[in-house]
């Protein structure tokens, strides 16, 4: 096991995996901006260093710096957390070259399936069912016209690279084919790097499932059951569940199955997370996240599994400590992104500083967060302040718990806004209540 490990990112999960890494006796080495040298998760760590300005450009994201530090700190591994560098398979490649362990799969198999089309024609070679769509990157007006008649509408333009619910857009009929082709490839070039894009039939009402895996590099692969994503605006999550409610009989284990065999098809390593549109009893493959994800901690709530430790442990090389049949799930866990954005200016950021925050408590509540009373909400980085879970022997307690959980949360500071208010109100929501939520929960919410 490694002695040192050099976490590549800020807010809560920097302070997630420092806390794993101290339950496992690991040296933490926290790298931070200089505007969070007072950070949550810079105090929290055995060591912190400041690797440059607030612009994630010239800090987070700026490889030569987290390089540096690492050599500067002695450590052997490099944890990425989410966002960021997670992804990157350059840095992972950079990584190597420098004689650290990324935490995280080979660079090449994070290039293949961070390629979005390329994942899709992979995963269909495994036998996974893919949403309707273009095979290959649609690179002229009129293969995007052709792609359209054949699928219909609606349909989807998806940046190759992109993800994190960026880099998409949905287009209802064919007079908003080409402007929203050309805007998707302008925005994909601007925010990836990359103007690629590919098209997808757009499942309306779908529910977003997903499943979680852990490979090792010993040919071990198990997964650790479903979430519902279904919560979600402008495609980006806000409420998570495990298990997922109301699925047909036998679907959740049909759609494990196939992320297994994908898994092995794309000779995968470490934690990650495939992903599915459901309608009905027919699912179907988007892509994979191969990274931790912020709503693991539903998963690690009705596993008993720390996710972060198996990452460590497989990056080490030693093999998963449990087969498919020692995975236990107990109950149900629920998890609400506390983020500091006003819904009511169709969810705009609110950046500021904290004058007051009283995280909830009580049984069976979980605080994953990097907030306290004069910490900074920061304009450059994501909005996420706290991720607020509980867990119940089943939904109705779980959800029971949340509402306890949200109603004792205070987040105070001028102008900041969050979340909480409009995830208390999903929670009472008839369809949610009843498992029949699906992806347009909130933009029907917001249209009656």
């Amino acid at each position: 096991m490694f002695d040192t490990v050099l976490i590549a990112n800020r807010g809560e999960i920097a302070l997630r995996v420092v806390r794993t890494c101290r339950d496992m006796g690991i040296t933490s080495v926290v790298v931070h901006s200089g505007v969070d040298a007072d950070s949550a998760a810079a105090q929290a760590a055995d060591r912190r260093i400041n690797i440059g300005p607030a612009d994630p450009r010239r800090s987070y994201l700026y490889a030569p710096a987290v390089i540096e530090a690492a050599r500067l700190t002695g450590a052997q591994a490099v944890h990425p957390g989410y966002g960021f560098l997670s992804e990157d398979p350059d840095f992972a490649t950079i990584c190597a070259e420098n004689g650290l362990v990324f935490v995280g799969p080979a660079a090449e198999v994070m290039a293949r399936l961070g390629d979005k089309s390329t994942a899709r024609r992979m995963m269909a070679d495994a036998g996974l069912p893919v949403v309707p769509g273009s095979r290959e990157p649609v690179g002229t007006a009129d293969e995007a016209a052709e792609v359209a008649r054949r699928i219909g509408y609606p349909l989807i333009v998806k940046a190759v690279a992109g993800g994190g619910g960026r880099g998409m857009a949905v287009v209802r009929d064919a007079g908003a084919l080409l402007p929203t082709f050309r805007a998707t490839r302008a925005s994909a070039q601007a925010a990836f790097g990359d103007n690629r894009v590919y098209m997808e039939q757009y499942l309306y009402g779908a529910r977003h499932i997903e499943i979680q895996v852990l490979a090792d590099g010993h040919g071990n692969v198990v997964h650790l059951g479903e979430r519902d994503c279904s919560v979600q605006r402008r495609h980006q999550k806000l409420v998570e569940e495990s298990p997922a409610p109301e699925l047909p009989p036998g679907l959740a284990d049909r759609l494990a199955g196939y992320a297994v065999a994908g898994c092995r098809a794309a000779g995968y390593r470490g934690a990650g997370t495939f992903e599915f549109l459901v309608r009905g009893a027919e699912a179907a493959f988007i892509e994979v996240n191969s990274r931790i994800q912020v709503e693991h901690p539903v998963t690690e709530m009705v596993t008993g599994i720390d996710i972060v430790r198996e990452q460590l442990r497989i990056a080490a090389g030693e093999p998963l400590g449990f087969d498919q049949d020692r995975v236990e799930r107990r109950g149900a866990s629920v998890e609400c992104r506390i983020n500091a954005e006003d819904p009511a200016r169709d969810f705009a950021p609110c950046p500021g500083t904290l004058t007051g925050f009283r995280a909830p408590g009580g049984p069976f509540v979980r605080v994953d967060t990097h907030a306290f009373p004069g910490a900074q909400a920061r304009p450059e980085y994501d909005s996420l302040l706290a991720k607020v879970v509980t867990w119940g022997q089943d939904r109705d307690q779980a959800l029971a718990r949340m509402r306890r959980a949200l109603g004792e949360l205070r987040v105070e500071g001028p102008g900041v806004h969050t979340t909480a208010g409009l995830l208390a109100d999903v929670l009472d929501d008839p369809d949610f209540c009843a498992g029949r939520h699906d992806t347009t929960l909130l933009d029907r919410r917001a249209a009656s």
